[in-house]
């Protein structure tokens, strides 16, 4: 009983303490509802360039840029050639250092120009198992082998066995008012056996194929000359351009004349 009376005493005070609450709920109020908006962080924002518009002016043109890699092809090549010369060197260096023995291959590739006049030589480059051995190239207005006619492209050591010699001419039209303004490109690869212990003579001919009926562009040709010695034969014959004789298995390279006007 008189726990019944302490329940029925705290309720009274309860009520009396809160009579704001009661009468908020018999009124029809609108109880108040707390929530929560997410946030968004703020977009970051973008750091202004560094060099701003500086690097626009030094925006280097498609033109310049062929430029640039034309020149740095050309010293490439350049080093590779001299690369390939200073071990021609060494080798023959060895050779005689060693009492120049009977060992070994050797070959001579000599280039020879038979085109007429209505086709000047303005460039020439030559390679041997795709390493550059020879680049020449005429000045303005100028041209390769008018006089000599012919150019020694390589005479020392080789490997034995097969190789692969590559050959670039290119010719500009002279002579005839027609010709002026084209100019015509040759690109041939031959490849060839030395023995062990042989020596190689290959004469390269750039001639015109064809008659006076022949289209101009498909005129320009080369065709390959060898002739297999011996080692002794080859020291004899010396420097000699004579060596390659008349004599010799003959192979049509692959003429292919373009023309560019």
């Amino acid at each position: 009983m008189r726990c019944r009376f302490l329940g029925i005493s705290m309720g009274l005070a309860t009520m009396a303490l809160a009579p704001g609450a009661f009468a908020q709920t018999d009124a029809g109020a609108p109880l108040a509802v707390l929530t929560t908006t997410p946030t968004t962080p703020p977009a970051p924002v973008a750091a202004p360039s560094a060099g701003g518009d500086a690097g626009a002016d030094e925006v280097v043109t498609g033109e310049r840029y062929q430029v640039r890699l034309r020149d740095l092809e050309a010293r490439i090549n350049e080093l590779k050639e001299e690369i390939f010369r200073s071990k021609a060197r060494l080798s023959l260096l060895a050779e005689s250092v060693l009492g120049n023995s009977v060992g070994g291959s050797r070959a001579r590739i000599t280039h020879q120009n038979e085109m007429g006049s209505t086709y000047r030589l303005v460039s020439l480059v030559y390679s041997l198992d795709a390493a550059p051995i020879v680049t020449r190239r005429a000045a303005e207005e100028e041209a390769l082998l008018v006089d000599e006619r012919t150019l020694q492209v390589f005479n020392g050591q080789i490997g034995s066995g097969d190789h692969t010699l590559g050959v670039n001419l290119e010719y500009v039209g002279a002579g005839l008012p027609y010709m002026k303004g084209y100019r015509f490109t040759v690109r041939s690869t031959q490849s060839f056996t030395v023995p062990e212990g042989k020596a190689i003579d290959i004469r390269v001919v750039g001639f015109e194929k064809g008659g006076p009926l022949e289209a101009p562009e498909n005129r320009p040709a080369v065709r390959y000359v060898q002739r297999v010695m011996s080692l002794r034969e080859a020291s004899e014959n010396g420097e000699s351009n004579d060596a390659a004789g008349a004599t010799g298995a003959t192979a049509e390279g692959a003429a292919g004349g373009n023309s560019n006007p």
